[in-house]
């Protein structure tokens, strides 16, 4: 708080200091009058104002040089009076005005004086300081005629500093004073500004006229000057222009200039410094102004900074609202500037962009001015002219520009683009410019080299496209630019296109180019696209909310024609592979023309339908056709999201292609069936894939029935099944159960031209069944259930060694097993045979002759389709021959429970078997093995005299031939298919033999096999496997080694008929085990010690 309060006070301590500061004019008088007024209140200093005022001006006004630091000081404490002070007399407030803008006078020369920074520092602040401290109408007695000399000299004064000064903080203290001066300021404690000086407004506006040249000329230059300078002292001086131009220039003021000129009461000299704002006077300044707005627009447009930009948007909305009939001349390039921020990299601008789109919308200011509405149409019509000519000649930055500005122009006209639409020759100019930059680049080959080999579910869910439905469009690279930008800026062109448009004059208009000529066809297809997107208002920002969509009749009926467009024979079947299969002809490498990979996409012949013409296939071409599909498919979901429900209609015209895609083997083709197939489940209401083919599934299996009997026509029948399959559960099998067996009537039919799409529809069938179906069963229970029905001892070894053993127990034990092993050697007397084959005894009580139950309907079709593999075994195609294996396996797990069928089956099939072990590809050998494998676990011993007599000695006579390439081979070895086959006999062989229960002579072979790969020099891999075999060598090798209580006492049984060779190294009093059993223990030890 203040010292002193009242003016008495303060007069007694501050009349000493103005005394001595009168008489002697120094920095520290003048420092020390300062320190005093710090003690000052406010309302004390008020009364002594003038008073105190006195002595600084005295300073100031005392002819003579003086020292700058002085008139500094003078000037420091001058606005701290003022700024503690309201001035509250007119000739006070021009007089000190007059008395600080002297102080940087020159009378040499036109600019200001030649003076330190610190002085024009403090000299701007002054003024600005003046200028606030102006009490009630004051201000506005200020600004009268007398003073236009002396505020001109200000003016042009605060103009060159922000000009011309280096120093940043004075061009931003000149630009802000300078405001001041002009009413201009934002500041809270400015008394009034411009807005709100409504009466005043004409007299201001005549005596900032008088300015308007110097202030837009000097401002452009430091507008358009270099970047380095700074964004706020553009903004500052943006702001500065198209204020005092929006004020003096504004038509509501304009209109009601007399054309006669009052004469003022002022001297004749100042009188002709006065502007009369007449029609020819501004026909004269807006033709210079709209110079200066081009070349600011030029300039800021472009400018780095995005607060700059955000003012040019500003300046933009204040000139086109407030003087849209004086500068109409600068409303082209107005518009142009505001529209070709709509897209700015900046979310601030973009933001405010818009706003003022929609403002512009909400007040009709271009639609409800013709003349706007003109210019912009002429805008339109200009840049569509010249459209193609810069998509071909700029690069992704230039087109950026040029489509943003065009998108722009699109927001703003609304529903009266027709006007330009409706030109045929502007329409074709927009569409070749279109068509022209959406051209794609097919020269990529990894487009047809990517394909689906797996049979993985596709998404279940729609609830990813529920979220962002437009984020999934394929990645696509086109030939005239590389910036993902300019891609979304065509499509939302397009889209806007769509929606103000007259949605049927563009869908005729791009479905002639579509069927002028394949060069046009994939980009055509995509603008139709968003053209429906567009119409549907998706993704679509509505400026003008008088507009109506297109209605939904209307939409469907466009819909309609587009799907069955997409969707007819020559457009959907392309082919997009060289296999011969899908083409039905008799393809070959040697056939291709390889030079035509070279060759560019509007190259690429025109292909039809596979089952009508030969299609010429070159890399170009089918990289050509698979966009086409994709985007076509991309279609077909755009138009379900466009209909939403209504899409249901077209459901059953659409679903069935669009499934065909989903199963091919192209994976760009697939994905994109996929994302479509996901489009409408969304649109239609259901809640997966599931649930979308398993209401349609009548429509489905009727369709595939249907095309099954006419396969030459149809022949991507079985794809629309194995989607199917992948994609339901077991409520579809008694649906599709009739469908199988046709299928299988065709592949016994076509089974020499089109087995590879009928075994993986086959493929995929039995992969359903398996999940459909798992089998509840324990498979180690179930071996012990089949042995038992055969008398094997495997049933009784748990409960025998669960407990301490008797003497009886074990003898019990060892002549079953001896029994058991006669019978498995087929040493048995006829009597025996007679006693192991004794019928049942048929139950009293049954009447009648026993009648099988009917199997159920997923044996009955493993079944078949078992007996169809085993034919195609000996397919001469490897790729065929892979896949039927694969489908073996799968029917094996469906069938385990079912013995009855699955055994002889697995009869019938064991010669082929054998023969795709013993003398195949290596990967067919692969695949074989792990049939093997599976058929061992579920059929047991039924498989034991085979797979010893057939595949054992051929197995382990593979393993010791490679054993000594493999101890040999460096760490590339474990790539080849050699080392994979190694792997997995030696991971395999273990199981089989516990599984198949093994004699001793066998697992000898097998321990003589693998004893060498526990040899250190052996891969890492196949060590491991080969440990892990040991294990299961002690299971397979008899209780003796897996009962850890009476190891020993059983290891002294013989397992055979004939004596024993014993062991010389047997201690006395122990008994002796076998050599097949020492071999196993040597084996397991070593292995042991390995690891």
């Amino acid at each position: 708080m203040a010292v002193f309060d009242t003016p008495e006070a303060a007069f007694g301590i501050l009349r000493p200091v103005c005394v001595q500061l009168t008489k002697t004019q120094t920095v520290q008088n003048v420092e020390h009058l300062q320190a005093q007024l710090q003690a000052v209140s406010d309302s004390a200093l008020q009364e002594l104002q003038q008073y105190i005022l006195f002595p600084l001006r005295f300073t100031l006004k005392t002819p003579g040089p003086k020292r700058e630091r002085l008139i500094q000081s003078v000037l420091e404490c001058l606005t701290f009076v003022l700024s503690s002070t309201c001035v509250k007399e007119q000739e006070l407030l021009q007089e000190l005005f007059s008395e600080l803008s002297g102080c940087l006078y020159s009378p040499n020369s036109q600019k200001p004086a030649a003076v330190s920074e610190e002085l024009k520092l403090a000299v701007i602040r002054g003024l600005s300081t003046l200028m606030h401290s102006a009490y009630g109408d004051v201000i506005l007695t200020f600004y009268e005629p007398s003073i236009l000399p002396r505020l001109g000299f200000a003016v042009s004064l605060l103009l060159d500093l922000a000009e011309k000064e280096k120093s940043k903080q004075i061009k931003i203290a000149a630009l802000k004073c300078l405001q001041v001066l002009l009413l201009q300021c934002d500041c809270q404690d400015h008394p009034r500004s411009l807005d709100e000086l409504e009466l005043e407004q004409k007299q201001l506006g005549d005596l900032f006229a008088c300015f308007l040249p110097g202030i837009s000329t000097t401002l452009t230059r430091v507008i358009t000057g270099d970047f380095k300078q700074g964004h706020s002292i553009v903004v500052s001086s943006l702001k500065i222009f198209y204020k005092t131009v929006s004020f003096v220039m504004a038509d509501e003021q304009l209109r009601r200039i007399s054309k006669v000129q009052a004469k003022p009461a002022v001297e004749p000299r100042i009188a002709d410094l006065i502007v009369h704002r007449e029609a020819s006077w501004v026909k004269s300044t807006s033709d210079k102004l709209t110079l200066l707005i081009k070349k600011i627009i030029e300039c800021i447009s472009v400018h780095p900074h995005w607060k700059v930009r955000l003012e040019l948007i500003d300046l933009v909305k204040a000139l086109l609202l407030k003087c849209s009939q004086s500068l109409i001349e600068s409303a082209g390039p107005l518009l142009k500037a505001l529209v070709g921020l709509v897209n700015d990299e900046s979310s601030e601008v973009q933001t405010q962009c818009n706003k003022v789109l929609r403002h512009f919308a909400d007040q009709k200011v271009v639609v409800g001015n013709s003349a706007f509405a003109d210019i912009l149409s002429e805008n339109l019509h200009s840049l569509a002219t010249s459209l193609p000519r810069l998509m071909n000649s700029q690069d992704d930055q230039g087109k950026f520009s040029t489509l943003s500005l065009l998108l722009g122009y699109l927001k703003l006209l609304g529903p009266k683009v027709n006007f330009v639409l409706n030109s045929v020759a502007h329409l074709q100019r927009l569409s070749k410019a279109l068509i022209q930059v959406l051209e794609l680049d097919v020269g990529d080959i990894k487009i047809v080299e990517e394909r689906c080999w797996n049979s993985d579910h596709l998404s279940t869910s729609p609830e990813t496209s529920a979220v962002q439905p437009w984020s999934r469009i394929q990645r696509r690279y086109f030939r005239f630019f590389t910036d993902e930008r300019v891609f979304l800026l065509l499509r939302q062109v397009c889209q806007l296109l769509g929606f103000y448009g007259n949605l049927c004059l563009l869908v005729d208009h791009f479905m002639e180019l579509y069927h002028e000529s394949a060069v046009y066809r994939k980009q055509a297809a995509m603008v139709l696209n968003e053209l429906v997107v567009g119409a549907a208002g998706l993704e679509v920002k509505n400026l003008h909310e008088k507009h109506t969509k297109a209605s939904p009749e209307e939409l469907r009926e466009i819909v309609t024609s587009i799907l069955e467009e997409y969707t007819s024979q020559e457009n959907w079947y392309l082919v997009t592979c060289f296999e011969a299969e899908e083409t039905g002809e008799e393809v070959t490498l040697k056939q291709l023309d390889l030079q035509a990979i070279t060759s560019v996409a509007h190259t690429c012949p025109v292909t039809s339908s596979p089952a009508f013409s030969k299609p010429s296939l070159t890399v170009c071409s089918m990289n050509s056709n698979i966009w086409q599909i994709c985007i076509q498919l991309e279609g077909i979901g755009h138009c379900a999201r466009a209909l939403g429900k209504d899409f249901h209609l077209l459901l059953m015209s659409a679903l069935y292609p669009v499934l065909e895609k989903a199963g091919d083997q192209t994976l760009l083709i697939s994905q994109a069936a996929t994302s479509a197939m996901m489009d409408i489940c969304h649109a239609c209401g259901y809640d997966s894939l599931q649930h979308l083919i398993n209401q349609n599934s009548d429509y489905l299996v009727n369709g595939i029935s249907l095309n099954l009997r006419h396969l030459s026509l149809h022949p991507h029948t079985p794809k629309v099944l194995e989607v199917m399959l992948r994609n339901s559960d077991a409520s579809l099998l008694p649906l599709v159960a009739d469908v199988v067996q046709d299928v299988l009537a065709t592949l016994d039919q076509f089974y020499d031209k089109r087995a590879t799409s009928f075994v993986s529809v086959l493929h995929t069938l039995l992969a359903a069944l398996v999940q459909w179906f798992p089998d509840t069963g324990n498979p180690g229970q179930l071996q012990e259930r089949s042995v038992e029905e055969e008398g094997s001892h495997l049933s009784e070894r748990p409960a025998s060694f669960e407990h301490t053993a008797t003497a009886e127990d074990i003898e019990q034990f060892l002549l079953n097993y001896l029994k058991e092993k006669d019978v498995a050697c087929g040493n048995v007397s006829d009597n025996e045979e007679e006693e192991l084959s004794d019928p049942p005894k048929m139950d009293k009580n049954d009447t009648g002759p026993s009648v099988e139950p009917p199997l159920p309907v997923q044996i009955q079709i493993a079944t078949d389709v078992m007996e169809r593999c085993i034919h195609l075994l000996s397919d001469s195609s490897l790729r065929i021959r892979l896949k039927v294996l694969d489908v073996l396996d799968l029917c094996v797990v469906v069938l385990q429970s079912h013995r009855d069928q699955l055994l002889p089956l697995a009869h019938r099939a064991w010669p082929s078997l054998v023969h795709r072990l013993t003398n195949d590809d290596p990967l067919a050998v692969l695949r074989a093995f792990k049939v093997l494998r599976t058929l061992g676990g579920k059929c047991g011993d039924f498989l034991r005299n085979r797979f010893c007599k057939d595949v054992l000695p051929k197995l382990t006579g593979s393993l010791a031939t490679q054993a000594p390439v493999s101890a040999r081979a460096g760490p590339v070895y474990s790539h080849t298919l050699a080392f994979k086959l190694q792997l997995a006999v030696l991971q395999g062989l273990g199981p089989l033999c516990e599984r198949l229960d093994l004699g001793e002579g066998d697992l000898n072979k097998v321990a003589d096999a693998c004893l060498i790969y526990l040899s250190a020099k052996q891969p890492v891999k196949l060590q491991e496997a080969a440990r892990s075999l040991s294990s299961h060598h002690l299971q397979a090798a008899g209780p003796s080694l897996s009962g850890p209580n009476n190891c020993r006492s059983i290891l002294a049984v013989p397992v055979s008929t004939s004596a024993p060779q014993c062991s010389a190294y047997s201690r006395p009093g122990q008994p002796q085990p076998c050599m097949g059993e020492e071999k196993a223990v040597m084996f397991v030890a070593k292995a042991q010690a390995r690891a």
